[in-house]
């Protein structure tokens, strides 16, 4: 099939998890992800490569994959990803990571976005000021306890925060909130 019927098939069923090929026709794979994460952003969604091209996985990235996997992986394997992704793990990161080239890459995309703003920035971060403020901080490696010291509050505060800030942005953890807002340009990705 194409990247049409894909995102057709996707829209009827609304799955949990969709394994994205990234060989797809009209549109490619990586268009489709990003159009699929737009119009479904709680469908998580596993591409997958015929090769570990660093230019593709850095696509993947951008476009809201979840996971990158190549096509020859074991089953088993991939059973364990798809459940894992399932779950809300955001597996692509530890790939990202894994390739300092990449790495660099993404961080300076999120940098310029952060400075520029982005046009895919929504009209209002539904997060409150303070909110920004505390992932603010946590971007720059900081603890709950640190936070809470340099901003004045109680640790507990931080805690009830960060809480909300998860729920807000639908995402499972600090470092998806952190990359989620810098996507977004409402914070700033500490310099080196």
């Amino acid at each position: 099939g194409s990247g049409r019927d894909a995102l057709a098939m996707v829209q009827d069923v609304t799955p949990d998890v969709v394994l994205m090929d990234l060989g797809l026709p009209a549109p490619n794979g990586i268009e489709t992800t990003q159009r699929l994460k737009r119009e479904l952003p709680h469908t998580a969604v596993i591409v997958l490569a015929s090769n570990d091209d660093e230019d593709q996985l850095f696509d993947a990235i951008k476009a809201g994959a979840a996971a990158y996997v190549l096509k020859d992986i074991d089953p088993t394997d991939l059973i364990a990803i798809i459940r894992r992704v399932r779950a809300g793990e955001y597996l692509i990161n530890d790939k990202v990571f894994a390739k300092p080239a990449v790495a660099s890459r993404v961080l300076k995309e999120f940098r310029e976005l952060a400075v520029y703003g982005s046009e895919a920035a929504p009209i209002f971060a539904p997060l409150s000021p303070r909110e920004v403020e505390i992932l603010d901080n946590i971007a720059q490696g900081m603890t709950n306890k640190q936070v809470a010291y340099a901003l004045g509050i109680s640790e507990q505060t931080v805690k009830n925060h960060m809480s909300s800030i998860l729920r807000k942005l639908s995402v499972n953890d600090r470092t998806q909130a952190v990359v989620y807002a810098m996507r977004q340009g409402w914070i700033k990705i500490p310099e080196d």
